[in-house]
């Protein structure tokens, strides 16, 4: 099944239109529509979208204002993330983002310690990073020219993932494919439950070896990991490394993607950037407001209750779209600027609440890391003349391509 319509008009696109196309639609200009729904809408009601259904058949509602976003994803009583395990559940299988109340905690608990720069590498760990980003840069710095999105944003972070996980090197990109096609459960189930067996079968073979012999790698501490007595299965195990593939890797891509996007039709910023390197971090902020690498967030609601004084119905669906929450007029000051000074930019691009990105500090020192690096490897970095690129995405949204040329430093 193809995920997109070869053309669209993006002019005409409407929100029912934008819904049905998938997660990973190609389209650039959602943001006039989600300011069209915060402003007339801010509580739309998807029911008719067929891949934004409940998965009990019950109505699901759209929501974009941050204040109604961040309200959501604060009160988990009252919105359930059990409705994650019984759509992507049946894919990846038992993760955070499908537990409530002591189940997520107890999980929590266990996962957290191995997902520290410290814990996975001590003190080495920015030098094992650092090494991962030179060498992804080795593979084309030769040449003058590449694709920043394929060639260093996509590639860098699995491999810094791979080597976490102690995985052979060379199976990085079927990995990161599988990971992709599992977030097309809800659009194509084939696909999405292809590769959750496929890495299933990959990665259960690999975490029993491990149990055997541990080593220092991340799947060995989530193997070693107890609380009260208890330990993850080898399942539980190879459910998260299924979400971390997914989650983990998009998330740095497109965090360093939408960042070196930014900077490239900003060559002033670029330079300001390149001499001040203390800005990288207002720089990533400002991206993970600027465009979510990772747009929605689903709840259900555990009770009759009101959203922007909209009737929401127990079990009813809530889609929290977070990226549009982060450009909400009533929360940041002009929100479609890119605005690396920005003041008090209280974003929710890693969520918020009990289930707040785990790993974000992770992908925040990833990401710190590739950029550092690239910009001293890389001298006069330019967007190539009469080659297009553009921030892309519902669901998962960032850089469709990067085609630069350069100097090496």
């Amino acid at each position: 099944m193809e995920n997109a319509p070869a053309e669209i008009c993006e002019d005409t696109l409407d929100i029912q239109t934008l819904l049905n196309l998938g997660p990973m639609a190609p389209v650039s200009n959602t943001h006039a529509i989600y300011a069209g729904l915060r402003r007339d809408h801010p509580v739309y009601e998807t029911t008719l979208a067929a891949d934004l259904n409940s998965p009990d058949g019950n109505r699901s509602f759209l929501i974009t204002r941050y204040a109604d976003v961040k309200g959501v994803l604060r009160d988990d009583k009252q919105y359930s993330s059990d409705i994650n395990q019984r759509t992507m559940g049946v894919v990846m299988g038992p993760t955070l983002v499908g537990m409530d109340g002591r189940e997520h905690l107890k999980h929590r608990t266990l996962i957290t310690p191995s997902m520290t720069p410290r814990a996975l590498k001590g003190d080495s760990f920015r030098d094992v990073v650092r090494k991962t980003a030179e060498a992804t840069i080795d593979s084309f710095i030769k040449d003058g020219a590449a694709d920043l999105h394929h060639d260093f944003c996509f590639k860098y972070p699995l491999a810094v993932f791979v080597s976490l996980l102690g995985l052979p090197s060379d199976h990085l990109d079927r990995v990161h494919r599988w990971g992709i096609d599992l977030c097309l459960v809800a659009f194509d189930p084939a696909k999405g439950i292809s590769a959750a067996e496929k890495l299933l079968d990959y990665l259960t073979p690999i975490v029993q070896a491990k149990r055997n012999e541990p080593g220092s790698d991340m799947i060995s501490m989530l193997i070693a990991a107890e609380i009260d007595g208890e330990k993850l299965s080898d399942f539980e195990v190879v459910s998260f490394l299924r979400l971390l593939v997914l989650a983990g890797a998009e998330t740095t891509n497109h965090l360093l993607g939408t960042a070196c996007y930014v900077l490239l039709h900003n060559q002033a910023l670029m330079e300001r950037v390149r001499g001040d390197r203390t800005l990288i971090t207002a720089l990533f902020h400002e991206a993970m407001r600027w465009e979510s690498p990772i747009g929605t967030l689903m709840r259900e609601a555990t009770s009759d209750t009101q959203i922007a004084g909209v009737d929401i119905p127990k079990g009813s669906g809530v889609l929290c779209q977070v990226g549009a929450a982060n450009r909400d007029e009533r929360q940041f000051k002009d929100p479609d600027v890119f605005d690396i000074d920005r003041e008090d930019n209280e974003h929710i691009g890693f969520g918020y609440g009990r289930h707040y990105c785990a790993g974000s500090h992770l992908a925040k020192l990833e990401a710190e890391v590739a950029l550092n690096t690239l910009l001293d490897r890389l001298e006069d970095i330019k967007p190539v003349a009469g080659k297009s690129s553009r921030i892309i995405g519902f669901s998962f949204r960032g850089p469709d391509n990067l085609p630069v040329t350069f100097n090496a430093a």
